[in-house]
């Protein structure tokens, strides 16, 4: 044998043996080796197809190998070396695992444990759905944009794409002419290129995640906003910038203006100063989630940042408010980071929880403590289904990690958050969140480090951690029984925990208990008081204080993370007075009817007379509150008679409301206010299709599509906070020529907030024709990537799109996944079953979602709901029947 060939077969025998090595790892990599440092340069052309780029990986081998495991997807490698602690250079071999998102990098020989260097040189496609490094366009202009999380930084660089893996980062971008470059820190220097290309290099990042790293090219509206002052938490001011698409830099006045109180409240909560530099804020024209809280880069959608005087109300109160959510977690995630996604909770519920907060104390009339219940009661709808799954979840693979971004992780946990500060004082919980901070600092931290803070800090014993982990690690929502008795002057409430299910439920959990800081409210004459204790046994007796009460309700302030059931006298005392509670409490009393009806033990009847009382509600959250149950009624329950009925009798109620108000904005009045017509117009027009209501919005949807004499539609001419309204009942009501008209205008508008009013709108057609062009074109060149699952939201909505838009749905899966952001594809059995009520309905979707999408991540998830959500639905149209609302409808005709 000669020399070549005799080294080729040493060679081929080398590598060949890494592979038996061990198995390609399933959920974390292993700890045999960290990373230390990443270097990355990024050659960026966003009229290209793709990208170029290499990285420099420091990594602290921990014990001798051949070989180590990272995480890589969807890349081209061109070359892979590997540097020694004493700075020699050797070939490397990637070897990507199919399937998996993982690569092996083999050595050739066995390396003694040390610190050493992974070099690659790679090139990718921009993704398409709106993760990794991803290209989109705005007026023909092309921009790219970064979402790394969860798990996208693989599709970006090799590495270790993991939370707990916190590492500085040194980035620099290669980018032509007309591009400007924004990342995570502040640009240091700019180098010249042939072709008038530029490098541009940025100051080294803290210890980041790699799911934080951001970047954003293309030609972008830098603007400059007034510095963030020193505070005594921090000395140096915080360099302040927002960046648009190419024109629309005047947009981002508004939230230059608004950022500096947001952060230096968040200073004040934590008593830590902001830790990552400069600030900038970056409005995306397109983007799957609605912002992304990178240190030092925020990402948003578009809509949230691009205000003027024609933004909806609505958008405007979400601007600030999702602002607040991302800015805290620039504490929450950023400077203390989970380090595996099973505590994912630890970043968005307080984040969630902290937005209400700041809003709250810097925009009171935002009433972000309803908007907080309103969320609670959302996530308690979802933890109800026997398949809900448990806050602190085991996360085995991507499809685990996906759907995790939830109702439960955001809703419930930031109400157990609310909860427990209220359990233990706003001082005290504070205190224990700045302990958690100061001691994880840039490093990761789990729910246990921050128990046993808040635990040290109320000088509580282990009870109260075990309150605290029966939300975390258990499935459902508790529902406390409650009965009043007053024996001999005494009074006394018999309570009885147990978890909630719905009528039809399969679930059974007899033996789960939770610590439930549980409080009363109680109204005896004009003397109000509240009692509490913490109810962590299957039943109890507790003793009230004073005379019997006139009546009480079980979730005082609506401060609990739990349903309630009254004994009917009980309830019945409570109705009597459900105007009057204040404002959060007849959230609660909303909630206690919802969840009665849903387990069957409250009729339709008493729903319709609770709407009646809450009808005349301070608030729009109380006045609204049963709207969905409404809509269920109206659908599953009512005959065309009784239909008119209700329509009739939630017409009597809220449309001197709406007249009051008048339909189009009123010089100096108030955001409430605009709010208060946006929401009865959809009641009213959308819901129970009132003819006078839909008659006035059809008016002015025909003055937008009567256009602006060049070829444009005239949005000027329609109230901006009823758009999604007006040119919804529009379609509706014209069919083909409004359609038409939407399409043309969609073609050359990329304004987000109009696309989406206007794409919304084709999605409520419920022409069968017109819905097949609509379905097409969600999925086709014009709709966006972020518009299409809202499109076919809005088309299930309406029951008579339902059976065709199935059978679409089942000829075009592959497109719909391919069209839609991966956070969605786990939603996607919930969003085409949404509504269905017969349980053959739920062997369908469960046969093809079975048969056709096991390939599709977080699938299985979604399927369970909606499986059980049909279920549901059949066994409560089963109990409840039409009796009690013929009943009601005869009682409403000899009322009038």
């Amino acid at each position: 044998m000669n020399a070549w060939r005799r080294t080729a077969v040493l060679l081929l025998w080398a590598w060949s043996g890494f592979a038996a090595a061990d198995q390609p790892p399933l959920g974390k990599l292993p700890e045999s080796a960290v990373p230390l440092h990443y270097a990355l340069r990024f050659r960026i052309d966003p009229a290209a197809e793709g990208f170029s780029a290499a990285a420099a990986i420091r990594i602290a081998l921990r014990a001798p190998s051949d070989h180590v495991w990272l995480h890589a997807r969807a890349m081209d490698v061109e070359r892979v070396e590997w540097r020694d602690a004493a700075g020699r250079t050797r070939k490397a071999r990637f070897v990507p695992i199919k399937d998996r998102d993982v690569a092996r990098v083999d050595f050739g020989e066995r390396v003694a444990a040390q610190e050493l260097t992974l070099q690659f040189a790679y090139r990718a496609r921009y993704n398409a759905q709106l993760e990794g490094l991803f290209r989109t366009q705005r007026a023909g202009k092309p921009y790219v944009v970064t979402q790394m999380e969860p798990v996208s930084a693989r599709r970006a660089f090799p590495g270790f794409d993991e939370p707990r893996f916190k590492t500085p980062f040194d980035l620099s971008i290669e980018l032509p002419a007309g591009a400007k470059a924004v990342a995570n820190t502040a640009q240091v220097t700019e180098e010249p290129l042939d072709g008038g290309w530029r490098r541009i290099s940025f100051r080294t990042t803290p210890k980041l995640p790699t799911y934080l790293v951001a970047l954003g090219v293309g030609p972008w509206d830098i603007v400059d906003g007034k510095p963030i002052a020193p505070t005594r938490w921090r000395e140096t001011p915080v360099p302040l910038r927002a960046v648009a698409p190419q024109g629309e830099g005047h947009r981002l006045a508004e939230v230059l203006e608004a950022t500096p109180a947001i952060l230096t409240a968040l200073e004040d909560y934590f008593g830590y100063p902001y830790a990552f530099g400069k600030l900038d804020l970056l409005a995306a024209p397109d983007f799957s989630a609605g912002a992304m809280e990178n240190p030092g880069l925020v990402v948003f959608r578009e809509s949230l940042l691009l205000l003027d005087r024609n933004t909806p109300t609505f958008l405007r109160r979400a601007s600030f408010e999702v602002n607040a959510h991302e800015l805290a977690h620039q504490w929450f995630g950023d400077t203390v980071t989970m380090p595996w996604w099973d505590d994912l909770w630890l970043n968005e519920a307080f984040a969630t929880w902290m937005e209400g907060r700041i809003t709250q104390r810097l925009r009171p009339a935002h009433r972000a403590d309803l908007q907080g219940i309103a969320a609670a009661q959302h996530a308690m709808a979802a933890d109800s289904l026997a398949s809900a799954r448990r806050v602190r979840q085991p996360i085995r693979d991507n499809g685990d990690i996906e759907g995790a971004f939830d109702s439960l992780t955001y809703g419930k946990g930031a109400a157990v958050l609310g909860m427990f500060e209220a359990w233990l004082g706003e001082n005290v919980f504070r205190e224990g969140l700045r302990q958690y901070m100061r001691d994880h600092a840039f490093a990761s931290a789990t729910s246990d480090d921050l128990i046993a803070a808040l635990q040290k800090a109320g000088d509580k014993d282990a009870r109260f951690g075990a309150a605290v982990r029966s939300f975390l690690d258990q499935p459902g929502v508790p529902l406390v029984r409650s009965e009043l008795t007053c024996d001999g002057g005494k009074p006394q409430l018999a309570l009885v925990q147990q978890r909630y299910f719905p009528l039809g439920s399969g679930g059974n959990a007899a033996e789960q208990r939770w610590g439930i800081p549980f409080c009363v409210r109680l109204q005896q004459g004009e003397t109000a008081s509240t009692q509490c204790r913490l109810f962590d046994t299957a039943s109890t007796a507790m003793p009230l204080d004073g005379p019997c009460p006139d009546w009480y309700l079980p979730n005082a302030q609506a401060r609990g993370y739990y349903r309630v059931a009254l004994a009917r006298t009980d309830l019945a005392a409570l109705t009597r007075v459900a105007g009057k509670l204040d404002d959060r409490e007849q959230l609660a009393y909303a909630d206690a009817i919802k969840a009665g009806f849903e387990r069957g033990d409250v009729d339709a009847a008493a729903v319709l007379d609770a709407i009646g009382q809450l009808s005349a509600a301070r608030t729009r959250e109380a006045a609204f509150a049963l709207r969905e149950t409404l809509v269920w009624i109206r659908r599953n329950l009512a005959d065309d008679a009784t239909r008119a009925a209700i329509d009739a009798y939630v017409e009597r109620r809220y449309l001197p409301r709406l007249t009051a108000l008048g339909y189009l904005r009123r010089d100096g009045e108030s955001e409430d206010d605009a709010l208060w017509r946006a929401d009865l117009v959809e009641l009213l027009a959308r819901t129970i299709e009132s003819k006078p209501v839909r008659a006035v919005l059809v008016a002015q949807g025909k003055a937008v599509l009567a256009g602006d004499g060049n070829g444009r539609l005239r949005f000027g001419a329609a109230n901006y906070d009823l758009l999604g309204s007006v040119l919804a009942v529009t379609v509706q009501e014209l069919g083909a020529p409004a359609v038409d008209a939407l399409l043309a205008e969609l073609a050359n508008n990329s304004d987000a907030t109009l696309r989406l009013s206007m794409a919304m709108a084709l999605g409520a057609t419920v022409d069968a024709k017109l819905g097949e062009r609509v379905r097409e074109f969600a999925i086709g060149p014009g709709a966006r990537i972020g518009e299409t699952a809202r499109i076919l939201r809005t088309h299930q909505y309406e029951p008579r799109n339902r059976a065709a838009l199935w059978a679409w749905f089942q000829r075009r899966y592959a497109e719909v996944v391919a069209h839609t952001p991966a956070f969605v594809h786990g939603d996607l059995p919930e969003l085409v079953a949404e509504g269905w009520c017969e349980r053959g309905q739920a062997r369908s979707v469960a046969q093809f979602f079975a048969r056709d999408a096991g390939k599709v991540d977080g699938t299985a998830q979604g399927l369970a709901r909606a499986e059980e959500a049909i279920v549901l639905c059949a066994a409560q149209r089963e109990k409840h029947g039409a009796a009690a609302l013929q009943r009601w409808a005869e009682s409403q005709e000899k009322r009038e």
